[in-house]
């Protein structure tokens, strides 16, 4: 089963991911787990860092088909290792995968060009390269401004040195990767969104955490 956690920059994908590893390990389960980009692993991974740090032009530069193909490139050369943890293990937990490219590179545009770019990206990523669509796709959900002060907290990353990419710089970027990825989780089998804030306040790492793990219990009974 392939379990993949998504979300705008900031939401807090890898914790979360990490805690349902945990959790899972603790009940006795086989998993693995995985975090896209990988920019260390990967020759595409490496060029997506160039890219998120400005080396190919701003983020409007480049066309967001070809920054795609980054991306997924990056996953296809993962392909192998990604089958291989699937097969030997219960469950596999994605801290990003390909919604991610869709929701991003689907933010730069808008209407029928959009709908087109989607149906691209996922043909490049499900069908030319072959990769496996997950299970369930649980989305966190969290408002661009609160965000921006989760992105400022971020700890040194090895792909940047800059204290945010150009992705996470640019918050009207980052509200329209918001609104594709509730577009999609309004109208694909298979996704859930989790609220990481209540009230207008964020909610605590523990509580999302419980929630998502009552997410990946409903996809094993549902």
């Amino acid at each position: 089963m392939l379990i993949a956690l998504e979300g705008i920059d900031g939401s807090g994908k890898g914790t979360q991911a990490r805690r349902l590893v945990d959790r899972l390990r603790g009940e006795g389960r086989k998993v693995a787990a995985f975090s896209f980009p990988r920019y260390a692993e990967t020759f595409f991974g490496r060029a997506v860092g160039d890219f998120l740090n400005g080396r190919f032009g701003s983020l409007d530069a480049v066309d967001p088909f070809l920054a795609a193909v980054l991306f997924a490139g990056d996953r296809y050369e993962s392909r192998e290792l990604l089958l291989r943890a699937a097969a030997e293990h219960d469950v596999v937990v994605l801290d990003r995968y390909v919604p991610s490219n869709v929701a991003h590179q689907a933010a730069k545009r808008a209407g029928p060009e959009r709908t087109d770019l989607i149906a691209r990206i996922e043909t490049l990523e499900y069908e030319v390269y072959k990769l496996p669509r997950p299970d369930r796709v649980i989305l966190l959900d969290l408002p661009v401004t609160t965000a921006r002060e989760l992105i400022a907290r971020k700890s040194p990353r090895g792909y940047t040195d800059r204290a945010a990419d150009l992705q996470e710089a640019d918050d009207a970027y980052l509200a329209r990767v918001r609104e594709v990825y509730l577009e999609l989780a309004a109208h694909r089998a298979g996704w859930t969104t989790v609220a990481c804030t209540r009230g207008g306040e964020l909610r605590t790492v523990d509580d999302i955490a419980t929630e998502v793990a009552a997410v990946f219990g409903e996809t094993l009974t549902g």
